[in-house]
């Protein structure tokens, strides 16, 4: 079995740390706030809350080599694989609000492919944990790259911020665009817009 990594272990000893749940915290937040959390409407709140908030981080208990361990297939095929509209939902580290959107992958074979849900289940580990869109981004690319070293990866996340939406400046209809080209895509101009090309033609 692989070792947990240090990130995770971090992670395990940071929720765990002193006497406290999580619950309990977030009810003595509720009471700083001016709120009551035994009123009705808030009652179960910090247990929710709390169940909620480890579905949303559950990505630090996987990894990605167990994940897309036996997802790996050797074929003689170097076209172009692309898998469009990746929904995901993650948390912004730096407000603890939800950032959320699309997901655009690509790579180039070579010798080896990975079942195409695999990269969806990819997405998901690296969005549940708290995120920059940035990280998240290279973090899909860098381990495609690791796992099934092929030509390239390109990797293009289209996402709304709760963070400006909501709070800061306001602006609700404000999207942030990342990407992450590596080997072709970064080098060959034609393999990357061919991988932009797909991406915009929403009817492919």
């Amino acid at each position: 079995m692989t070792k947990p990594t240090e990130e995770l272990l971090l992670h395990e000893s940071r929720l765990g740390a002193g006497d406290e749940s999580i619950a309990d915290l977030v009810r003595k937040m509720i009471i700083k706030l001016g709120e009551d959390p035994d009123r009705e409407g808030l009652r179960k709140t910090p247990e929710r809350f709390e169940k909620a908030l480890k579905f949303l981080t559950s990505g630090y208990a996987q990894n990605a080599e167990q994940l897309l361990n036996g997802a790996t297939f050797s074929v003689a095929y170097d076209e172009m694989v692309i898998v469009k509209d990746i929904e995901f939902f993650s948390l912004c580290e730096h407000h603890l609000l939800p950032f959320f959107g699309k997901m655009h992958i690509a790579y180039l074979p070579n010798k080896k492919v990975i079942g195409l849900s695999k990269l969806a289940r990819l997405v998901n580990m690296y969005a549940r944990r708290m995120q920059i869109q940035e990280r998240l981004t290279s973090q899909i690319a860098t381990s495609i790259q690791e796992r099934i070293d092929p030509q390239g990866v390109g990797v293009i996340v289209e996402a709304r911020h709760l963070c400006m939406q909501m709070r800061g400046v306001e602006k609700q209809h404000s999207k942030a665009v990342t990407s992450a080209m590596l080997g072709a895509f970064r080098h060959n101009k034609q393999t990357r817009d061919e991988f932009l090309a797909l991406v915009r033609n929403k009817a492919s």
